[in-house]
């Protein structure tokens, strides 16, 4: 029995989250814990909460799930852990051990599918040498999955996103055009070719981009899913307390992205990020605008954002790109605060 898993949502992936403005009224509720061992919390909507356990170890904790995001059950549970662990890669952690979570409606998809989503969770965990040990399911429409992910770190060699400093170039390690793909994908715009990407991208592990952050002590970084590139950037300038220059024709794009933005595929989640940014952001007056929703284009399992020393950057590309990050680029600079926390040129 062929399973279609898109049959079945409407909004798959990163682009189901809440919108990036609901989610902050609704944090505003929820109270801080005081706690001299809580080294992150939601405080500056970092990628992953981290806690001490001791001056050598900390813990770094987890989760992400989401509607599917492919029609097939197994790529759906890859893609769906891939994107769950990266939230510790981005901090520069080592994950250790998750947590499954599955919600899936046995009354209308057989088991089949259910064991392919969590295979596809478990083989993509083994390659990243994370242990899974238990989980939670409940019987839920549409299905959703992901991980809650524990990894270790040491106290004093945290990446946070509000490590981005003036001077500093920011380098992404992956194209971004996902959601825009994935949309094509529903309206039978995309090429076959460019959703095979757009799927291949999204299994790739950022953990060879966390290796090379590790190596070169990088104190600033950040994963791009949900709120699109822009809107990530956003996050970390704010939290920098610093202002950032991207440069959209350096932005590496997915095939025909950029194509499909033109022809009027534009998911709704990117304009509820725009929404969301616009307020802080300065646009060029001849910025291309197909370019701009693309800033907002909200990805899954996307690539890092990684805020690097000036003098660095070339080092630490090419070393992305012997690891298999061959489109890694600089994307834009860190700037002190100028007027607006993102600058979006072309």
């Amino acid at each position: 029995m062929k399973i279609d898993l898109l049959q079945m949502v409407e909004n798959g992936g990163c682009s189901a989250k809440i919108p990036p403005r609901q989610l902050e009224e609704i944090l505003k509720y929820l109270p801080l814990p005081e706690d001299p061992n809580i080294l992150v919390d939601i405080d500056t909507h970092d990628d992953a909460g981290v806690y001490k356990v001791n001056d050598e170890l900390a813990l770094v904790l987890t989760t992400d799930f989401f509607p599917p995001v492919c029609s097939d059950p197994y790529e759906f549970g890859q893609i769906a852990a891939a994107n769950s662990i990266s939230d510790v890669y981005a901090m520069g952690g080592t994950p250790v051990v998750a947590l499954n979570i599955l919600m899936f409606p046995a009354a209308r998809l057989p088991m089949e599918a259910y064991a392919e989503i969590l295979k596809g969770g478990s083989d993509m965990a083994s390659e990243a040498g994370l242990r899974i040990i238990g989980g939670h399911t409940i019987d839920d429409f549409p299905p959703k999955y992901g991980l809650a992910v524990v990894g270790y770190i040491h106290p004093e060699k945290i990446i946070t996103n509000a490590g981005a400093r003036p001077g500093d170039s920011l380098i992404l390690t992956k194209p971004i055009g996902t959601g825009t793909i994935l949309a094509g994908q529903r309206l039978n715009m995309a090429d076959r070719k460019d959703i095979d990407e757009a799927l291949r991208l999204m299994k790739l592990l950022n953990k060879s981009g966390a290796e090379v952050m590790k190596k070169y002590d990088i104190k600033g970084a950040t994963d791009v899913t949900g709120f699109g590139l822009a809107g990530h950037i956003l996050k970390m300038a704010r939290a920098s307390k610093v202002s950032v220059r991207i440069n959209m024709k350096k932005v590496p794009l997915i095939g025909n992205a950029y194509k499909l933005i033109d022809e009027g595929c534009i998911p709704g989640a990117a304009f509820r990020n725009l929404e969301y940014a616009e307020t802080d952001t300065l646009f060029a007056p001849d910025l291309d605008y197909n370019l701009k929703m693309l800033a907002y284009d909200a990805q899954t399992s996307g690539g890092l954002i990684i805020s690097v020393p000036h003098d660095l950057e070339k080092k630490i590309i090419a070393e992305l790109k012997d690891a298999g990050l061959e489109d890694s680029s600089v994307i834009g600079y860190v700037t002190e605060p100028a007027g607006k926390l993102v600058h979006l040129d072309n």
